[in-house]
């Protein structure tokens, strides 16, 4: 009978101590990501506190950097569209519907304040002022290509 006693002892134990390990576990079921699992046991850096005119200063200084990008990018589309002299259907020289068209972007976003979207926009204004000089370059290598075919008859 004391045996018996004993084993029933042992069982209830063990299931107590698997109990008891379950709960530990999911009080702690470990971090979701990467990210997380680093900003828990990371030390991290004491966040600076700057004064009122070191982050006015920081702002400024931020957005006169991206005023600066967007300058410099509107003139690297003046002087593209520079090379553009053909007229479209209308009768229109291309250059000036580029210059049209860059002018009516960069007002629609002039007051654009989230920092990502200006960002975006620069790089796909930088893409899309690259990809079309690419374009025109290839274009101009196929014409003067088909102008030497025609001026030299020794060429197949």
């Amino acid at each position: 009978m004391i045996v018996a006693k004993l084993g029933n002892c042992r069982r209830v134990f063990a299931v107590w101590r698997m109990g008891n390990s379950l709960r530990r576990r999911l009080l702690h079921e470990g971090p979701d990501t990467i990210d997380e699992l680093l900003d828990r046991h990371l030390q991290k850096e004491p966040k600076k506190i700057l004064a009122d005119d070191e982050e006015d200063f920081l702002t400024r200084r931020r957005l006169t950097s991206t005023r600066r990008e967007a300058l410099s990018l509107y003139r690297d589309i003046i002087r593209a569209s520079r090379f553009f002299v053909w007229p479209d259907s209308r009768g229109v020289l291309w250059r000036d519907v580029l210059r049209e068209n860059a002018r009516k972007e960069f007002e629609d976003a002039r007051f654009e304040t989230d920092p990502e979207v200006i960002t975006r926009l620069l790089i796909g204004g930088r893409d899309a002022v690259q990809m079309a000089i690419d374009k025109l370059v290839e274009k101009q290598k196929r014409e003067l290509d088909k102008e030497r075919g025609h001026n030299n008859p020794h060429r197949p």
